[in-house]
Order: structure tokens, then C-alpha cells, then sequence
């Protein structure tokens, strides 16, 4: 996809999830807070500080999983999954970062 194609799939997806939670459109770090708590598979509940960190490192590495570059190793006794490295991920710029964690959102949105 073009970034002015991503864009407007991303902008569709923002206007979205603010509807379905009745808030402001969320940015990446909300998205990926959601995506966290959709794979930690727990429910909506209250996160502390340390833990909401945590669901985002959970949605970056499934997000990332699908290009090769995490595994999942398994789940603690919490139920908290745990991913390893599985190949160094290249020096993206700025753009290319932002373009593609939008597009690895907006295909887990698609797929999910």
C-alpha cells in the first residue's frame, strides 16, 4: 500500500474505535494498548503504569511476530505471553516506522 492509502485505511480505523469506545480518536499507543489487551486475553480491567507499558510490548511483539522478527515463547503463571527475538529488525526511519506499525495495525484490525 501507498502511505496516502495507509493514511486513509488509518484514519477510517481511528474514527472507528472512537466510536465503539466513545472517546477521541487514539493514536498508536492506544492501539497498541488495545491490541495488548486483546492478546493478553483477560478482558478490560485496570492496568497500573508498569503493566499498560507491558501490553504495548505485547502488541508490539505480535504485531512484529507476523514479520518474522518475534516468537511467541509461552505464558507465564500470570497467563502474560512471552516473545524472544527471533532476527534483528532493520534501522526503519522515522516514516518508515510510522508506516508500518500502521499497516501491522490496521492488518491485525482486518484480521481479528
Amino acid at each position: 500500500m501507498k502511505p496516502a492509502e495507509i493514511n486513509k485505511k488509518w484514519t477510517e480505523l481511528q474514527v472507528k474505535i472512537a466510536a465503539d469506545f466513545d472517546t477521541d480518536l487514539p493514536d498508536i499507543k492506544v492501539m497498541l494498548f488495545l491490541i495488548g489487551v486483546q492478546e493478553l486475553g483477560k478482558g478490560p480491567k485496570k492496568f497500573s503504569k508498569r503493566q499498560k507499558e507491558e501490553l504495548m510490548h505485547i502488541a508490539n511483539c505480535r504485531l512484529f511476530s507476523e514479520l518474522g522478527f518475534y516468537e511467541l515463547e509461552g505464558l507465564d503463571q500470570d497467563g502474560w505471553p512471552h516473545w524472544k527475538l527471533a532476527k534483528q529488525m532493520p534501522n526503519y526511519t522515522l516514516m518508515e516506522q510510522e508506516m508500518l506499525m500502521k499497516t501491522l495495525i490496521l492488518t491485525y484490525f482486518e484480521q481479528e
